[in-house]
């Protein structure tokens, strides 16, 4: 499948290209676009667009893309996966919904690649996947200790 989304990402941007292609798609596509663009490009290459405006794998009230597709896949089955998209959700927004003490780690390490001299936003995802997988790494040994809200939540 064809995904599409706004260019110059920053967290969810990154987090849900990864989360589809670890969970969703493993042969996806990935397009980033100026924001005026990603519906109409969308539309001509058939492509799902994510974290825009007004679609279906976008913020919904509080909640960030990621935990949209959190649903619509079903992937809120993997408690390891809620976690992570507490985390992505307190990077990615004001972080009032979860509280998650961890979403300002993410936050600065997601800023810090976007001034690493990376030539397009495929070289930073491509960069900044690796930490994905660490924290998902992080959060399933989070879930195996019991402690479904992270390490440093009361």
């Amino acid at each position: 499948m064809k995904w599409i989304t706004r260019e110059r990402v920053k967290v969810d941007r990154v987090a849900c290209p990864w989360l589809i292609k670890r969970f969703v798609d493993q042969d996806a596509e990935f397009y980033f676009v100026p924001p005026d663009r990603v519906k109409s490009e969308a539309a001509r290459l058939n492509a799902t667009p994510l974290d825009v405006k007004d679609v279906e794998l976008g913020h919904h009230g509080q909640e960030c893309s990621f935990e949209a597709i959190l649903k619509k896949y079903r992937l809120y089955d993997d408690p390891a996966l809620k976690l992570l998209g507490k985390i992505v959700n307190g990077a990615d927004t004001d972080n009032a919904l979860w509280q998650q003490p961890e979403g300002a780690g993410l936050k600065a390490i997601a800023e810090g690649f976007r001034h690493l001299g990376f030539k397009d936003d495929y070289e930073i995802n491509a960069a900044q996947w690796i930490v994905y997988d660490a924290l998902y790494a992080y959060c399933k040994e989070m879930v195996r200790q019991d402690k479904l809200d992270g390490a440093f939540k009361a």
